[in-house]
């Protein structure tokens, strides 16, 4: 990683329109373990694509769908084998703009390079970035025909690739060529990808050359981060709404990043092991440093966190310690952070559901409200509870993913939108470290 971070700077030293931009993070998905583990939304069968988790991706191209929040004429990718048992070596990568379904614009296919060389081998527990690539259909940043747009990242797993590094909860389709087929990396066209996923594997970040006043909004947290019950392929999710609040008045000079797992905790659990994994990945206390510290250009945080830690019976008290401890560490770093109070899960068929979690969630919520940890409150339990029935409100209950009635635990896209829009953007309007 060392070597690929001080290519891509050596790249952008040289002119003086370097000087007046900088690297920031422009998509990430934060790795939780090892496929299968984790919670996937609306995944097809995948045993003809992906015949065993043990040998994981065998001789066969991936090309994963992703949409930056922010655009640049340059780019620089991150791939991940951190919850890997063996070295995983990636070939004939490549990136282009995605036309529709798998195809890629012509002529926006563009080969991605590590340290000068076509292929890269990642040791297991190592994440490592590209060389700097041009993106040549990148007139304009600034370009309104831009927004919106995808990302093509094509890559060729060489040989079997053992216990595969993803994200389960993508809610994007992207897609995979058949066993044993080879490279397909360069092709435009999808017809040898017969496969679909809605999960990210290996791919964990992507950064863009942004104006040097660019700055970075984080949104850290569990499965109503990641997304659950939104819209497939919709990208409306709280942080979406948030970043489209966000792109009106800045432009392109901010980017929102979605570092939520689905079944993530404080907390819990304990000790991570990629070899006993737990669906919620490590801990957000473990793994703020990879999936959001290590991120260039990260100003702010909105976290929204707890539920998870209070349904496996975890004291408020603790929760509120946890938070207390991260809280600390981010401060350190000169990064503003926003607290979320935690949604309501009355009704939930499940821990979430019950009485004694919803006061533990409730007390909780208090102290996010007045304790003085953050530097600002997103009041995301005000926004949505019904306060007749202290459930989330009926109209966002049913299922915005596969359809049906919901969980009444995760909002749908009416209630994301509700989130996402209950956030005062006067939070981002100072530096880091004033509040």
């Amino acid at each position: 990683m060392t070597l690929a971070l001080l290519v891509g700077g050596a790249l952008g030293t040289n002119s003086a329109l370097a000087q007046s931009q900088k690297w920031v993070a422009a998509w990430a998905a934060s790795a939780h373990g090892p496929y299968p583990s984790g919670n996937a939304s609306a995944q097809p069968v995948l045993q003809f694509a992906l015949e065993a988790a043990e040998t994981g991706a065998v001789d066969q191209t991936f090309r994963m769908i992703i949409r930056p929040d922010l655009w640049g004429a340059r780019a620089r990718l991150r791939f991940s084998n951190a919850f890997g048992t063996r070295p995983v070596t990636l070939a004939d990568v490549h990136v282009g703009l995605q036309s529709y379904a798998g195809n890629v614009a012509a002529g926006t296919n563009q080969r991605v390079l590590f340290g000068g060389k076509p292929n890269l081998t990642i040791p297991p527990g190592q994440v490592i970035f590209s060389d700097a690539v041009n993106l040549n259909f990148v007139k304009n940043a600034d370009d309104a025909l831009l927004t919106g747009r995808k990302l093509a990242v094509s890559f060729h797993v060489v040989g079997n690739s053992g216990p595969m590094t993803w994200h389960a909860k993508a809610l994007q389709t992207s897609y995979l060529s058949a066993p044993r087929t080879g490279s397909h990396s360069r092709e435009t066209s999808d017809s040898n990808f017969p496969f679909t996923t809605t999960s990210w594997f290996f791919l964990d970040a992507v950064e863009m050359m942004a104006p040097a006043d660019a700055f970075v909004v984080a949104c850290f947290g569990d499965s109503i981060t990641d997304g659950t019950l939104s819209t497939l392929n919709g990208d409306d999710r709280w942080p979406d709404v948030l970043a489209h609040r966000l792109h009106a008045l800045y432009g392109n000079r901010v980017s929102v990043i979605n570092a939520g797992i689905g079944g993530n905790q404080i907390i819990g659990p304990a000790s991570y092991a990629a070899t006993a994994p737990v669906a919620g990945g490590p801990s957000a206390l473990d793994r703020l440093e990879r999936d959001v510290l290590s991120l260039a250009g990260v100003t702010h945080i909105v976290w929204l966190e707890g539920i998870n830690d209070l349904s496996r019976g975890t004291p408020a008290e603790a929760v509120i310690t946890g938070m207390q401890t991260l809280v600390k560490r981010v401060r350190a770093r000169q990064i503003k952070i926003i607290g979320a109070t935690l949604t309501s899960g009355v009704g939930y068929n499940g821990p979430a559901g019950t009485a004694d979690v919803n006061e533990r969630r409730q007390t909780v919520n208090q102290y996010i409200r007045t304790g003085g940890l953050f530097d600002g409150v997103a009041d995301f339990d005000a926004a949505t509870v019904d306060p007749q029935t202290g459930a989330l409100r009926a109209a966002f209950q049913p299922n915005s993913t596969i359809g049906g009635a919901g969980d009444k635990l995760h909002p749908n896209r009416a209630g994301y939108q509700a989130m996402g829009n209950a956030i005062d953007l006067k939070l981002f309007a100072s530096k880091p470290g004033k509040k």
